[in-house]
């Protein structure tokens, strides 16, 4: 059974592990990624299957790219705002400075 998911589209994270943060911009409510990406993660580290999965706009001191990671690896980033080139394109700043998906304009 999946559960609600602990963090918001549009909120900053960083992994508990490795040194990375990101935005999150989806969020998968249980593992949905193939099972060879599943087994790519050592063992000793693999998180479980059931439980959110989030879609993140991540960067490192050398990279920027996108990740998913399980809920269990994530931990509330409140430190400087992520720098990623995705992120304007995505999404914009609320009142707060707080970051919001910004809306689709159908034409």
């Amino acid at each position: 059974m999946a559960r609600t998911a602990k963090f918001a589209i549009g909120q900053q994270v960083r992994h508990r592990i490795y040194p990375f943060r990101g935005v999150i911009f989806d969020v998968d409510p249980e593992f949905a990624n193939t099972e060879e990406w599943w087994e790519a993660i050592p063992a000793e580290v693999r998180p479980r299957k059931n439980q959110p999965f989030y879609h993140l706009l991540a960067a490192n001191e050398s990279a920027h790219y996108v990740a998913y990671v399980s809920e269990q690896n994530l931990l509330p980033d409140d430190g400087e705002p992520v720098q990623h080139p995705a992120i304007p394109d995505m999404f914009e700043r609320d009142e707060t400075g707080g970051l919001r998906k910004k809306a689709v304009i159908a034409h």
